[in-house]
């Protein structure tokens, strides 16, 4: 398998892990409740379990994985794992750290078992009701408490047969706990704000294996850090409580695609927009390049543009506002983008607007664009050329970059109110690239060359100072002040606090 990867999450010296006896394992094995199981390398159970998302780390196999059903018994593992001399490492969905964060050759804690979902409406009087276009929104309308191991894909009924809604990411298969303790983008961010905007209350287990509740009125530190300051920071989070909203009606979406030969224009328009509806929450948008095949010829003719989102209104008014970009490219495309624009469920919208992160095995580098770092012409037109150099894979994912538009209820909040300091931007850019398992290492070898190479024919050697914590990389020099900005010292402040011996640490890890 081609992995050509750097070191990753939590890693014992290689003696540690073997100088843990059977018997330690047994006492584990017999301290946890029936709804946990203890794996161990040559269960049936181990292999599926051990693998993360980015088998890029697939290397990184876990000397032991506890498929956690309960606090307790993530309490009981945490506790374990310090007396025997092992990390301790917890991982929410598939493993989808870009970085590998959620891999170790220590303990694994897989929390996929933890799925409840309890809903509580709220008072009448504490809600509220807006109407914007065919669509009405009861703001606030009650609470959700969700175990760890939700994912995005399981609160996706709650939306199409209730109407109730949390703001989430668009990958299915991701872990709720790490999207929110990151931050949480998605195509409903800037009207409800963040996923961790959304945040009430979280169950952490801490590093000496007390288990605390946070919020905003007991220990508001941890709260406050747990809103942005990444996972496996602080302490194992269980669960977490967030206020929804119900929704009733339709809203309005749309997907565009170009030849890469409009490139420019498209970039330009779509940046346009994005600063000319920054305060505008109903407005949402994802716009990026990209490419996939093996040979020179096919990634020539799959390269393209594309924007994609939703918007909480009529019709009329997203015309209005795409008008720019529907005007560009051939008959065909105008025609066919024209058609896109169209009226839908939000449940509908929800299934629309998914899609994975890359899968596999892939690379990913970020950027936080403000007004001040938009994409010029020449950027844009950078980009384009060294994307036809891609050296190429079999994984159809391909590569290129993905713009998330920000602003709305995202850039109201002050950006030392949560961990999460990026509040004064346009755009998240994620440049990534991508190869298959089957691939041959220079295959490999080559994406990991031309990701950096692309990575600089957009930036040069001034990249922007801000990165995204949850789209980590490895090879990120000064990655606190890239993820935290301002915020970092107070997080080391509360990393102290809560784990004062460093516990939970890996390479990008809070006060290492």
């Amino acid at each position: 398998m081609a992995s050509q990867s750097p070191p990753a999450a939590a890693t014992p010296p290689p003696d540690v892990a073997e100088r843990v006896s059977r018997r330690d394992w047994e006492l584990l094995a017999q301290a946890l409740s029936s709804r946990s199981t203890l794996y161990r390398p040559g269960d049936p159970g181990y292999p599926p379990l051990a693998l993360p998302f980015n088998h890029r780390y697939a290397g990184i196999r876990p000397a032991g994985i506890v498929a956690c059903g309960t606090t307790r018994d993530v309490r009981t593992a945490v506790r374990w794992a310090r007396t025997v001399g092992l990390p301790a490492v917890p991982r929410s969905g598939l493993g989808h750290n870009y970085a590998g964060y959620s891999a170790t050759t220590g303990l694994l804690l897989n929390m996929a078992r933890m799925k409840s979902i309890e809903s509580t409406p709220a008072p009448g009087p504490r809600s509220r009701t807006r109407t914007y276009g065919r669509i009405k929104v009861v703001h606030d309308a009650g609470t959700v408490t969700v175990g760890a191991g939700v994912t995005n894909a399981d609160l996706h009924p709650m939306l199409e047969d209730h109407g109730m809604f949390v703001p989430t990411g668009r990958c299915p298969t991701v872990g709720v706990a790490g999207l929110v303790l990151g931050g949480g983008i998605g195509f409903s961010d800037k009207m409800f704000g963040l996923t961790c905007d959304r945040l009430l209350s979280t169950t952490v287990v801490l590093a000496d294996g007390d288990v605390v509740e946070a919020n905003q009125d007991t220990h508001s530190d941890l709260y406050w850090g747990c809103r942005g300051g990444a996972g496996n920071n602080f302490g194992v989070n269980t669960c977490f409580t967030f206020q929804y909203e119900q929704f009733q009606g339709d809203v309005g979406f749309y997907r565009l695609s170009w030849s890469l030969d409009s490139a420019l224009p498209v970039m330009a328009a779509a940046q346009r927009i994005a600063v000319d509806t920054l305060d505008d929450k109903r407005f949402h948008l994802r716009v990026g390049m990209g490419t996939h095949g093996l040979t020179r010829d096919e990634i020539r003719a799959n390269a393209g543009v594309n924007a994609i989102g939703q918007f909480y209104g009529d019709l009329e008014g997203l015309r209005d506002i795409l008008a720019p970009l529907l005007a560009i490219g051939t008959a065909e495309e105008r025609a066919d983008n024209n058609a896109s624009v169209r009226e839908v469920t939000p449940g509908e919208a929800s299934v629309l607007l998914s899609a994975t992160t890359p899968v596999q095995q892939f690379a990913a580098k970020s950027a936080v664009l403000t007004s001040r770092t938009l994409l010029t012409d020449g950027q844009v037109a950078a980009a384009a050329e060294q994307l036809l150099e891609w050296p190429g894979s079999d994984n159809e994912d391909g590569a290129g970059f993905a713009m998330f538009a920000l602003g709305g209820e995202i850039n109201q909040v002050p950006p030392d109110a949560t961990a999460f300091v990026h509040r004064n931007a346009v755009f998240i850019l994620a440049a990534e690239t991508s190869w298959a398992d089957y691939d041959p290492p220079r295959v490999a070898t080559a994406n990991l060359q031309w990701l950096p190479e692309f990575y600089h024919a957009i930036f040069g050697d001034t990249p922007p100072p801000h990165s995204y914590q949850n789209f980590p990389d490895p090879t990120l020099k000064d990655w606190r002040r890239a993820y935290y900005g301002a915020n970092y010292d107070r997080l080391v402040r509360v990393n102290r606090k809560y784990d004062p011996t460093n516990f939970f640490s890996y390479p990008q890890a809070i006060g290492t």
